[in-house]
């Protein structure tokens, strides 16, 4: 069963977003993310997903359709890979138009896995806070062990 997918509807919500710094600029589209407070019923939480199209992308009816190709990407990659409880924004290209509907679904998976806010790379550690960067706080604590048994490696 797919997962529930939320949807951002405020402003202030895209600009909580936005203030996030995490961002991807993929050919075909934009991938903006920011994660929950470190609270764990935010973990249970679905993601939500915001979309917006300039009017660098065309007109109304161009932009319209944009949306509409974005949203059927998020539908199809998301579920399967975005993080519970992470808010996403997903803004339009003009490439977003002529790209192929596979191209499109790479970037999204791309973009997620730069920005390493897939449910693989998320987790919660034993306090109940959320860790993003798995791998970071694993590499580091090899650092710090291998610093500490005085191998220089």
């Amino acid at each position: 069963m797919p997962a529930e997918i939320g949807r951002l509807t405020r402003r202030s919500e895209f600009l909580r977003v936005a203030r996030g710094r995490r961002k991807w600029a993929a050919p075909g589209l934009v991938l903006q993310a920011r994660g929950s407070p470190g609270d764990t019923a935010a973990q249970d939480a679905p993601f939500r997903v915001g979309f917006t199209a300039s009017r660098k992308v065309g007109g109304a009816v161009e932009r319209n359709r944009a949306k509409r190709r974005l949203r059927a990407v998020v539908r199809a990659v998301m579920p399967e890979l975005a993080a519970p409880g992470h808010d996403y924004v997903v803004i339009a290209r003009g490439a977003t138009l002529t790209r192929e509907f596979a191209a499109l679904k790479d970037d999204l998976r791309a973009a997620l896995a730069r920005l390493r806010v897939r449910k693989s790379d998320v987790a919660v550690d034993v306090n109940g806070d959320v860790v993003d960067d798995v791998k970071d706080d694993v590499e580091a604590k090899r650092q710090g062990d291998k610093a500490a048994n005085g191998s220089g490696d």
